[in-house]
């Protein structure tokens, strides 16, 4: 076995940095691409920080590292962080600690808990496109795999661990050891004197994966050998499989979702128009782009159910852990908790005065959860805001009285504020929430929905292009 050599293999399965980061390493303007190991100090992340260390001579393209995540759950947390300190000088490479807490509340997973802080300390250390190294291997793949199967998960879950995963869309995680055993790992660790650590929690059957790796495994092994490398091979023809889906629910989503505001919803109508299984694979392709956690099986059936089935004026609320689901006529709205849970705003002023540099440059954050950012351009065929003239004071106000009248740069003619909002198809608990941007108290843009038609610049003139983003 060849530690070296199945990094190499690992990385060259990355496609290239993108063309711009690749012009400023040209260029000098940024650093080496980083290489960073999650380094425990257990046998298996050991030995790859043993060939990272021989690795990092010979590939002066990587600046490797090897980041251990200090718990402090266990006596021996400290003894372990000399320990790897010291293991790290040994390979001439650089070794940082990151201290975390771990949330011990009543009725959590200490497992999940401790794996959450440690990822994000780890990713913490990761710019675009630079690589994260975990020494997962085959056994793990078996392990992963079985808790799947107990979870009830589908070919995405079965598809457990790959070598190389795409990371937050910007970074990489590899893994160059998932084709080897155990016993393989702690054979080449002994053959060359390597010294590692044992997590006594390794031993705790109360939690899931010991409970597989000290019970479960050794006896499927016992009677089928080869059962690790079996279930890694299914786990790569369930990630073949997941890969086509995906693709093919990429294609498809466009037809049933639409922009309203700043909101992506599902057109239920056209949902309907599908079989059952691709309603549930939009249904979740759908949840998974707007970054929620899909739905189990039944989750799905329901909330199908009630977006499908019930009538049109049903007041349509499911809740899951991460999001809110709401149904207005024909459209589905996903909605993050933290953003449903915000009261409606009521003729709120955010600022006596907002200043559009701050807009354009920073951003500034909104009462209704939201971040504004702007860009001048110049007016051509898209309608752009005027700018203000230097006696018009800038405010930003919500929830003006239905009666309001308005005049859409969309519409010939003018119209009431609660028309306008029933022809947008803009529910009435989304209404409270809508920016509303004025020039000395008068209504020249719905942030989002308009701009007034009395406040487009003209063709020639430098105009105003506003955005939101959910913060």
């Amino acid at each position: 076995m060849n530690i070296t050599s199945l990094i190499q293999n690992c990385l060259a399965l990355l496609p290239a940095p993108n063309v711009s980061s690749t012009e400023s390493v040209a260029i000098g303007k940024q650093p080496k691409r980083k290489l960073v190991l999650a380094y425990s100090g257990g046998v298996d992340s050991e030995i790859l920080a043993y060939g990272l260390g021989q690795f990092a001579q010979i590939n002066s393209a990587y600046e490797c590292l090897l980041v251990h995540v200090h718990h402090g759950l266990s006596t021996n947390a400290n003894s372990w962080v000399d320990h790897c300190l010291l293991q790290a000088k040994s390979y001439n490479l650089p070794c940082v600690i990151k201290y975390v807490q771990v949330n011990l509340a009543p009725r959590t997973s200490i497992e999940a808990e401790a794996r959450n802080v440690r990822y994000q300390a780890l990713l913490a250390e990761l710019s675009v496109n630079d690589i994260l190294m975990t020494a997962h291997h085959q056994d793990d793949q078996l392990e992963t795999v079985l808790l799947a199967l107990k979870r009830g998960l589908g070919p995405k879950g079965l598809s457990a661990m790959g070598k190389v995963q795409r990371v937050n869309q910007q970074q990489w995680l590899v893994r160059p050891l998932l084709d080897c055993s155990k016993d393989q790992i702690e054979g080449y660790a002994a053959q060359r004197n390597i010294g590692h650590i044992q997590d006594e929690s390794n031993f705790d059957g109360k939690y899931d994966r010991n409970f597989l790796r000290l019970d479960i495994i050794p006896k499927l092994k016992q009677r089928w050998s080869a059962i690790a490398a079996t279930a890694s091979r299914s786990a790569e023809l369930c990630a073949l499989q997941q890969s086509v889906l995906e693709e093919e629910t990429v294609k498809r989503l466009p037809q049933v979702q639409k922009l309203i505001g700043v909101d992506n919803v599902l057109e239920v109508i056209k949902l309907a128009t599908f079989s059952n299984a691709w309603q549930s694979l939009l249904l979740r392709g759908h949840m998974e782009q707007l970054g929620f956690a899909p739905p189990s099986k039944i989750q799905g059936e329901q909330i199908l159910s009630q977006l499908l089935d019930a009538k049109e004026d049903a007041n349509i609320e499911v809740r899951l852990a991460d999001v809110v689901i709401r149904r207005f006529k024909n459209n589905a709205y996903f909605l993050a908790k933290s953003i449903h849970s915000l009261k409606p705003l009521h003729k709120v002023e955010m600022l006596e005065e907002i200043k559009l540099d701050e807009v354009i440059h920073n951003g500034i954050d909104l009462p209704s959860g939201q971040r504004l950012l702007g860009k001048y351009i110049a007016a051509d065929l898209e309608p752009l805001l005027r700018l203000p003239l230097p006696t018009e004071l800038v405010s930003i106000v919500y929830a003006l009285p239905g009666s309001t009248r308005s005049h859409p740069h969309f519409r010939s003619k003018g119209r009431e504020l609660k028309k306008i909002w029933q022809e947008l198809e803009l529910p009435p608990w989304k209404r409270g929430h809508v920016p509303l941007l004025c020039y000395n108290g008068k209504l020249v843009a719905a942030i989002g929905f308009w701009i007034e038609k009395s406040a487009i610049a003209t063709s020639g003139e430098t105009g105003l292009a506003l955005s939101l983003s959910n913060t």
